[in-house]
């Protein structure tokens, strides 16, 4: 007996090209194929930890949402509050890093993309939307670094010495397991979910690949 194709799987395959745009973005190929300008990756660098903070109360915004509206016996409030916790390492691992190319984040501002990209999450974390819809969006957004990050450690990969602890960080299998666990969230919510709010979640795949495709841009082209 074939295994039913679930929500997510139709998604990615029917959006495929935007889904390898955001995975397999020149700044990603750049990094893998070693030769990536070191001055894009300080861009990347310093970008991504504003993102980050602002990703914080996001994702905790998630873990209320699925605290109010997710079955108890899935764990979803477990696996949602590991996502949480792990922010406080990533905030540190970014200052650390930014040390260590000599960024200075206190002097870094948000540039038009990355804005764009934090006040659509600061819109999600209205209570207005739905657990499920939030829910797409963390998935997507983690996995998306976990596929990008995981394709600059394939076997055959150029990826520069120095830049093997970054793509660690998020192309490890640990990540993965935990990304997967996400999908299984958003499968189960999306089984019981109304018409309308898997039009509405759709959408927000659709609009995280389009951020995440303008973000790499912002730090491939450092415009």
């Amino acid at each position: 007996m074939q295994a039913k194709i679930t929500v997510t799987e139709t998604w990615l395959r029917k959006h495929r090209h935007l889904y390898d745009g955001a995975t397999r973005h020149p700044f990603i190929r750049s990094i893998r194929d070693g030769n990536i300008d070191i001055s894009a990756f300080k861009t990347w660098l310093g970008q991504d930890y504003i993102f980050v903070r602002a990703f914080v109360p996001f994702v905790a915004s998630v873990l209320t949402k699925a605290y109010k509206g997710s079955d108890d016996g899935n764990g979803d409030v477990e696996v949602i509050l590991g996502g949480v916790a792990a922010l406080h390492d990533e905030i540190s691992w970014f200052k650390k890093e930014a040390f260590k190319w000599g960024v200075q984040l206190s002097s870094i501002a948000p540039q038009k993309a990355n804005q764009e990209y934090c006040r659509f999450l600061e819109s999600l974390i209205s209570p207005e939307v739905e657990y499920t819809v939030t829910a797409v969006a963390f998935w997507a957004i983690e996995t998306i670094y976990q596929e990008s990050f995981a394709h600059c450690l394939e076997d055959d990969s150029k990826t520069p010495p120095e830049l093997k602890e970054t793509c660690q960080r998020w192309g490890n299998e640990s990540f993965g397991e935990y990304c997967n666990s996400l999908r299984n969230i958003v499968d189960r919510q999306l089984e019981k979910a109304s018409d309308d709010v898997i039009t509405k979640a759709e959408a927000t795949l659709l609009r995280v690949l389009e951020h995440e495709v303008d973000f790499w841009n912002m730090s491939h082209r450092r415009t």
